[in-house]
């Protein structure tokens, strides 16, 4: 299947090669997995209660008046 070429390390299993990643692919794999999950864990913190529809996203932003006058 495929014919690999011999080039790296590979694994073969009932007629099938599963060829082992270079070590580069491995770092950026894990890398790029830390991010994505530190994004999740993030944005739940963030958005988890109206998500969960615990509470509305209108809610609790109070009414950013902060002494301004009427005419901004």
């Amino acid at each position: 299947m495929g014919g690999g070429g011999g080039h790296g390390e590979s694994t073969t299993y009932k007629g099938f090669t599963i060829h082992h990643p270079k070590r580069w692919h491995v770092v950026t794999g894990k890398g790029l997995c830390a991010i994505m999950w530190f994004w999740v864990l993030y944005r739940a913190k963030q958005d988890g209660p109206v998500v969960l529809g615990w509470h509305h996203p209108w809610e609790g932003h109070g009414d950013h008046s902060h002494d301004h006058e009427a005419s901004h």
